[in-house]
């Protein structure tokens, strides 16, 4: 028997936020293989979105162990809203107007808020 309780190891809340850094990746990955599977009727693209988006999941659920569902979500969603706005515009070349642009900047300015101030965030 172990004569001390047994914890955490510290970096387990770091851990939960390269999880949710992988399942923002895969979803962004998964969205744009979304408008590249031209309402999945091509297979590469349809493969890669559904695969993307069930590890996304994952992951995200991994990170709801540590982090609170609100603060993960508005993570989760904020950046990958921005990031796709940003590849929608590189790659199929999306419009983006100063409304977009500014409400972008509201949402890196939201998740750096939660980040930095909200004692919610858990890290």
């Amino acid at each position: 028997m172990l004569a001390y309780p047994l914890r955490k190891p510290k970096g387990v809340e770091m851990n939960a936020y390269v999880y949710l850094g992988g399942a923002i990746a895969l979803e962004v990955m998964a969205t744009t293989a979304m408008k590249s599977s031209e309402g999945f009727t091509r297979l590469v693209p349809s493969l890669i979105c559904g695969v993307g988006y069930v590890l996304s999941f994952y992951l995200l659920a991994q990170t709801l162990k540590t982090v609170p569902t609100g603060i993960a979500y508005a993570i989760w969603s904020g950046v990958g809203i921005v990031l796709i706005s940003l590849i929608a515009w590189a790659l199929h070349g999306q419009k983006l107007d100063a409304g977009a642009m500014a409400g972008m900047g509201l949402i890196i300015a939201g998740v750096l808020v939660i980040n930095l101030f909200s004692k919610s965030a858990g890290h």
